[in-house]
């Protein structure tokens, strides 16, 4: 026992030697993948240099006018997926950026996230997959340090379709999460 314990103990050595600078890699010099947070590091580390200027894009501007301006993402409050899925797209993510920013500095404000799907799939299925789905955005929001008072998810399937056709086109669009600020 004590001969596996060393054994093992050797080997995990050996693996640490070979992960710590064999290749003479830098700290700085480690690829990130930088898809999941909607920004790169250079954006993050400048805004904590620059401590509360980072929401300083939404100064001076009321919550509606910002929310119902098409120049910016945050017009963008309905996210489709493809059949089956709950992965957002490079776009969406960027959005997602832009309203984590606006609810990071107006921590008065809450979401509610409602998850839909199309008609095909058994309806708890498909209760489950608004669900997926809703719980993606909240993920994405959360990585970006919006409070967890900020965010309620609701499912709600199949029971609420945006478009009422049972073709390609109608469960595209009923295949979505609908932000949804409270009082706007």
């Amino acid at each position: 026992m004590k001969l596996k314990l060393v054994g093992l103990l050797l080997a995990a050595g050996v693996v640490l030697q070979g992960c710590t600078g064999a290749q003479g890699v830098r700290d700085d010099e480690v690829p990130v993948d930088e898809r999941s947070i909607g920004g790169t590091v250079d954006d993050a580390e400048g805004a904590r240099s620059r401590g509360a200027e980072m929401g300083s894009e939404f100064a001076g501007r009321p919550v509606s006018e910002l929310l119902n301006d098409p120049a910016t993402p945050l017009s963008v409050r309905v996210f489709y997926f493809e059949y089956n899925s709950a992965e957002l797209s490079e776009s969406d993510r960027d959005a997602l950026a832009t309203h984590a920013r606006l609810l990071n500095e107006k921590s008065d404000l809450t979401v509610v996230l409602e998850g839909h799907a199309d008609e095909r799939g058994s309806r708890e299925y498909n209760l489950a997959l608004g669900e997926r789905r809703a719980k993606v955005i909240e993920r994405v929001l959360s990585l970006q340090g919006v409070s967890p008072q900020q965010i309620q998810v609701i499912s709600f399937g199949e029971e609420r379709p945006q478009a009422f056709g049972h073709d390609e086109e109608s469960w595209r669009l009923n295949r979505r999460v609908q932000l949804l600020y409270s009082g706007y």
